[in-house]
């Protein structure tokens, strides 16, 4: 150890100390699931929140808008090439409309053309499909993709849901 890392000196006991170093204490707080995104580093849900809302990433909308920028030259010298920008548009539309709120007593899913809410007590059970998405089995065996949910998200899921979902990782 450096003289000049502090990092492990709050833990290190001498010979001549009669009492040994604290341990680092760390608070947790057990009513907090934590999600990891990119696009919310460690949002984190509380127990007896109202409503837990999953929605695609917003830097998606930046990546269209260059896009766009990107295909200004060609629209001018292209015919018809301002068809091609319906697409990033489009996929604005996508981004801003679609989402997952999932409370306790229901869960909603918005998509672009529409949106549907189903009661809990309606759903079955989760199933984990392709690419890690996340769709809910329903009591007439109908599934309902659960838009932005990833398997990452089912902690949160868990909790948003006051528990009828079970977390996966057993907190």
């Amino acid at each position: 150890m450096s003289s000049t890392d502090d990092r492990e000196a709050d833990h290190v006991t001498r010979a001549g100390d009669p009492t040994p170093a604290p341990a680092p204490s760390r608070d947790v707080d057990l009513g907090v699931a934590a999600t990891p995104r990119v696009r919310n580093e460690g949002r984190q849900v509380r127990e007896g929140a109202r409503a837990l809302v999953f929605k695609p990433s917003r830097l998606t909308i930046v990546v269209a808008l260059v896009a766009v920028v990107g295909g200004l030259p060609l629209l001018f010298s292209v015919p018809y090439f301002w068809l091609a920008l319906v697409v990033p548009a489009g996929i604005a539309v996508w981004v801003l409309r679609t989402r997952t709120t999932v409370d306790p007593d229901s869960l909603t899913v918005r998509t672009v053309t529409g949106s549907r809410t189903v009661q809990w007590d309606d759903v079955r059970g989760l199933r984990l499909g392709k690419r890690s998405s996340v769709s809910a089995v329903l009591a007439d065996d109908a599934e309902l993709t659960l838009a932005a949910v990833k398997v990452r998200d089912l902690p949160a899921l868990s909790l948003a849901s006051a528990g009828r979902v079970a977390d996966p990782t057993g907190g």
